[in-house]
């Protein structure tokens, strides 16, 4: 068990990291994700509320459907990534990064009360659910289906319903997931989370998953951590995450960093978000860049599925080309390494036919 973010989580259980690492890709894990913040917004404005904070469209959003978004600050920062889905109920549903929560809550809070002084309707509820990760291609889809009344191939990556699962009522399915692997959060009343985990992990190949894996998992995926790879230093433009401005938010530039945001994609970037490989390090974390071609290194981890040793970090831009061979310094020694393009190991998810 380690802290983290306030909380005390597993790093791993009995199977240890390497072995949940390669089981969740050639089966599926179940982790606890409850220490996310999960935040409904009600009213008739809420969708105004939420575009106001993030660069996301989420007016777009048909019933049921989500989106990674920014919430970012006046300078183009990345305050926090979010997921946000429009739900078929009467508000919207938004998972924050635990260590973002307390500031976050903050910006949300302080938001809705200056939008209520003008007279809009909008306000916040912060759900005390449990938050239960299923992940794994292809058992994932096997497992969840047989606790359903719903059918499971109809729900899109990215996309959410209300139904009840393995006899637990209320819970809200979400097919999205940390791993690149095909894969639901389930959204749970608390009093019936560990019920709920209980039947998951009764099913054969059904392990439990600890931080270690999740780490290692989101990195070969070519995920970002927040904190690491970005933070309110960054903006979407450098972390490579433009994909999550909306056309329309372009366009209006209506979002806090806005000008900042849309001046570096008419000029370019300094620096760039990319992913590295490298064999010569043995078992050690790739933690920096050698001088010869400024930057730093933000993730890193040896790869369990590719057998040699993966990084995210910032280069700058004229050197962020894949195939660009570079020196990485580790414990004060330089190995090789070439910028790869990401994800290392490709993704699973799942888009209904």
């Amino acid at each position: 068990m380690v802290p983290f973010a306030g909380w005390t989580l597993p790093l791993h259980y009995g199977q240890g990291h390497l072995q949940s690492h390669l089981h969740t890709r050639r089966h599926c894990s179940l982790f606890d994700v409850s220490h996310m913040m999960q935040t409904l917004v009600y009213g008739r404005d809420r969708i105004r509320f939420m575009e106001s904070l993030v660069v996301g469209d989420i007016a777009e959003l048909k019933p049921g459907q989500g989106t990674l978004t920014l919430l970012t600050n006046e300078k183009g920062g990345i305050t926090d990534d979010l997921i946000v889905t429009n739900t078929s109920e009467d508000h919207l549903y938004v998972v924050s990064n635990a260590a973002c929560a307390d500031k976050d809550l903050a910006i949300l809070r302080d938001r809705a009360a200056q939008l209520q002084a003008t007279g809009s309707d909008v306000h916040l509820e912060v759900s005390d659910n449990a938050l239960l990760a299923l992940q794994g291609s292809p058992s994932m889809a096997r497992v969840l289906q047989a606790g359903l009344s719903d059918d499971l191939a109809k729900l899109s990556f990215m996309n959410s319903i209300t139904t009840t699962v393995f006899g637990v009522p209320g819970c809200r399915v979400t097919r999205c997931g940390y791993t690149g692997e095909d894969g639901v959060e389930i959204s749970v009343s608390a009093a019936r989370a560990v019920e709920l985990a209980e039947q998951l992990l009764g099913v054969p190949n059904v392990w439990l998953a600890g931080l270690a894996a999740r780490d290692s998992l989101r990195l070969e995926a070519g995920l970002c951590l927040y904190g690491n790879d970005i933070d309110e230093t960054v903006t979407p433009a450098e972390a490579g995450l433009m994909w999550t401005l909306g056309k329309r938010r372009r366009v209006a530039m209506d979002f806090p960093g806005a000008a900042v945001i849309m001046a570096q994609v008419k000029d370019k970037p300094r620096r760039r978000r990319v992913g590295l490989t490298s064999t010569g390090a043995g078992q050690a974390l790739l933690n920096s860049l050698y001088p010869h071609i400024p930057g730093t290194v933000t993730s890193g981890c040896p790869s369990p599925c590719l057998g040699k040793n993966i990084a995210m970090g910032y280069v700058e831009a004229a050197h962020s080309r894949a195939g660009t061979k570079l020196t990485v310094e580790v414990r004060k020694k330089q190995h090789p390494a070439v910028i790869t393009k990401m994800p290392f190991v490709p993704t699973q998810y799942y888009m209904a036919k």
